[in-house]
């Protein structure tokens, strides 16, 4: 409780631009969390190209198997015609159809980590401006009134720098998991082409 009157009391002289800045920071860390989430679990709970090579030979899957890789070989074998050049349509449609689930949410993030230091700039601005209505008043003798414009630039400022550099980190860091695990897709639905 202690700590969280200390960061309210640090982070108040930022003014009414902290709150669409940490509103941004705390939907984008749980966008990162659940896709952070997302990718372990598929990493983890997949099933291997051996796996749904024998699933598509067996023309069964275990109902416990999740995952990309898993849910394309059920719903293939779902829908599985026998004839060659159907099959390798239905294929596609259904890795076309899993792309999206992979890369959900990524630019939202990627966008919500951009926007952050600007929210952080438009803080520094409207400080600037308060100081300098402090100084067209009072002049440059009140230091303790010009003090309130300058602390709400500094602290807007690091703020949006704080969310950015760790948001943009994990953006990154997310789209190389998105573009792996859309190469073992597109490896799934090139190696089960060939099986069919």
């Amino acid at each position: 409780m202690d700590m969280f009157s200390t960061t309210f009391d640090y982070l108040r002289p930022g003014g009414l631009i902290m709150i669409p800045l940490i509103g941004a920071s705390c939907w984008m860390w749980v966008l990162i969390i659940e896709r952070g989430i997302w990718f372990a679990d598929q990493a983890r709970r997949d099933i291997s190209l051996r796996q749904a090579m024998d699933a598509l030979k067996d023309r069964i899957l275990p109902t416990e198997c999740r995952g990309l890789r898993a849910d394309l070989v059920r719903q293939f074998l779902d829908e599985r015609t026998g004839r060659r050049d159907i099959d390798r349509r239905i294929l596609e449609r259904h890795a076309m159809r899993a792309r999206p689930l992979i890369r959900g949410s990524l630019a939202i993030i990627t966008t919500l980590a951009a926007v952050a230091p600007l929210f952080g700039l438009l803080g520094t601005v409207t400080g600037m401006i308060t100081t300098f209505d402090v100084i067209s008043l009072f002049g440059t003798g009140n230091a303790k009134a010009m003090a309130g414009g300058i602390s709400e630039a500094l602290i807007t400022t690091q703020s949006g720098l704080l969310a950015a550099i760790p948001g943009l980190f994990m953006s990154v860091f997310l789209h190389r998991r998105a573009t792996r695990l859309e190469g073992r897709l597109d490896e799934t639905v090139s190696v089960l082409k060939r099986c069919l």
